[in-house]
């Protein structure tokens, strides 16, 4: 049932059962870079479940249907707890995430504290640890 929107769509809104859900996109699962945002909606619209792809778009689709009443359960540890994330942070920077290995180390940390955003103009080399986050702008400034 899901594997034509898995390849064709960045996002799925399913309105089925949770356990329904999960059994039929698990064979499809890939990882969170590639996977598209899934959110499951009851069928009587009461909840909004940010089930996959989180920072991907689903929790930003779940805050969508809320606004038609439906309730959103959002269980990223940055949402929760009010913080941002490396890939919230990269979205609004307008940026790709180059080291995608180093986000779960580096979203734990921003749980915890701030963690500072460097801005390195070039010509540089940068050389970082596993527990950095590199962002790249995905457009060239224009001057």
């Amino acid at each position: 049932m899901f594997r034509k929107a898995f390849e064709e769509y960045d996002a799925i809104v399913a309105v089925f059962a949770t356990g329904i859900v999960v059994r039929d996109i698990a064979p499809y699962i890939q990882n969170k870079w590639k996977d598209p945002a899934v959110v499951v909606v009851d069928s009587n619209l009461n909840f909004a479940i940010s089930l996959l792809g989180g920072h991907h778009g689903a929790n930003d689709l779940v805050r969508k249907i809320a606004e038609i009443g439906a309730v959103p359960v959002i269980t990223t540890a940055t949402e929760v707890h009010n913080r941002n994330s490396v890939e919230g942070i990269a979205k609004v920077l307008g940026c790709d995430i180059v080291n995608k290995d180093s986000t779960r180390q580096v979203n734990c940390s921003l749980l915890e504290q701030d963690v500072e955003v460097l801005e390195i103009k070039g010509p540089k080399i940068v050389v970082v640890g596993d527990d950095v986050s590199v962002l790249k702008k995905e457009k060239a400034e224009k001057r």
